[in-house]
């Protein structure tokens, strides 16, 4: 049975934990899919390895993929369960590409990503959970490149509730239903 549930919140809600402990009532094989490309400094490096220690190999393989999340849903059509950590690191990736190579990465593209993807999970036959953050809820980013991520974020994640049959906002730990 397809089902697509979106996971959002602020830091430290209580997000992965919820995606987690849900993925792990299902039946498997089930994929944890990173998008995190590196540790940039001690504290991610320690996150990492939390959550790396928080789930147990024997109920998940884990895969990492930094940009091609709609190619990697039509390769894993034999998970029952794909849970992705998290959509705001995916996007701060072709992001960070971008600057790496001198280039631009608007809203116009995260938008066309954020479809694609959307449309791969509406095919994805078993169930996909995708982690997101909700950034609009903060204060105003002070540099123009954080306001511009904060509304790619908040465009995409209005995207991907659109198109998910399940939406949870987590707060203190608590996931509280919003579609579905």
């Amino acid at each position: 049975m397809s089902k697509f549930i979106l996971v959002t919140g602020g830091a430290r809600s209580g997000k992965s934990t919820y995606a987690r402990l849900r993925g792990e009532t299902l039946p498997g094989p089930r994929s944890y899919v990173a998008t995190c490309p590196v540790a940039y400094d001690a504290e991610m490096d320690a996150r990492i390895d939390r959550h790396k220690k928080e789930r147990d190999p024997e109920k998940w393989r884990t895969v990492e993929e930094l940009k091609d999340l709609p190619g990697l849903l039509s390769r894993m059509r034999d998970q029952k369960v794909v849970l992705v950590d998290c959509l705001t690191l995916w996007l701060y990736n072709f992001m960070r590409e971008a600057k790496a190579g001198k280039t631009t990465f608007d809203e116009d593209q995260g938008k066309a990503h954020c479809l694609e993807l959307a449309e791969a999970a509406k095919k994805y036959p078993g169930t996909l959970i995708l982690i997101t953050n909700e950034l609009g809820s903060g204060i105003v980013p002070l540099l123009p490149a954080g306001r511009v991520y904060r509304d790619m974020v908040g465009r995409c994640n209005q995207i991907l509730a659109a198109a998910a049959s399940e939406v949870l906002l987590m707060v203190c730990g608590q996931a509280l239903k919003i579609k579905g």
